[in-house]
């Protein structure tokens, strides 16, 4: 490489990408009040769209807020969580509720937050935190190694972003439904259409996969001039 070229080279740390203002912010769902850090944007890359709260976590919460007695006494899984909006929710009627992120910086701003209701709100829940990437097979054997006895409820609030991720999750969620088997288990998704392709692609990989999907009655509508509603998807 010559002088000139080693000069314009420029190596940056990701944390030059990475925004960690995180701001003490105020969600309601029907009834329920909740207050989580979180970004009002997201950092400029580094996949940490977690870091904020998206239309799709709205819609599914909204939807979890009005079945506050179906939540009672189960044990959930999150894929997805970023700041855990969704399962701390849960985390105030369910016994148990393990958030999942595939990502680091993430995962920390999800652990302040769990952190953060334990010491307020004292929830009914045994909040954890762990890290899951979808279709990462060690991963998900030591999920089911630590919870053989599966999960009632597995959740996902607008994580279908990209493409390539799609067959993954829903690889995951098939083996996640499968611990306990047809019928004891399923996948409430909380979904933004934002791409006719991304809409085919969900339902051809949930078909694939062996798993029925349907959409909720009442749940669709527009959030943020996004259209969302709530998918429940079981094993065929």
């Amino acid at each position: 490489m010559e002088k000139e070229e080693i000069d314009d080279f420029v190596c940056l740390d990701e944390s030059f990408f990475i925004n960690d203002d995180y701001q003490l912010t105020t969600f309601t769902f029907g009834s329920q009040v909740l207050q989580l850090y979180c970004l009002q944007s997201a950092s400029t890359d580094f996949d940490l769209t977690g870091q904020l709260v998206w239309p799709g976590a709205v819609v599914l919460n909204e939807y979890l807020s009005k079945h506050i007695d179906e939540l009672r006494g189960l044990s959930v899984l999150e894929l997805g969580s970023g700041v855990g909006v969704t399962g701390i929710l849960c985390g105030r009627f369910c016994n148990r509720v393990v958030m999942t992120d595939h990502n680091d910086e993430v995962i920390k701003i999800l652990k302040k937050n769990i952190d953060h209701v334990s010491a307020e709100n004292n929830p009914c829940a045994d909040l954890v935190a762990e890290k899951l990437e979808w279709g990462n097979s060690d991963q998900i054997n030591a999920l089911v190694q630590r919870y053989p006895e599966g999960f009632d409820l597995i959740l996902g609030a607008d994580i279908c972003f990209q493409q390539s991720s799609i067959p993954l999750l829903f690889r995951t969620v098939e083996q996640l439904l499968q611990i306990r088997g047809k019928g004891l288990s399923k996948f409430i998704l909380g979904y933004v259409s934002r791409a006719k392709l991304m809409d085919e692609l969900i339902r051809n990989e949930a078909n694939r996969h062996g798993l029925s999907m349907k959409e909720v009655a009442g749940t669709r509508s527009v959030v943020q001039n996004s259209e969302g509603v709530v998918y429940e998807i079981v094993l065929q």
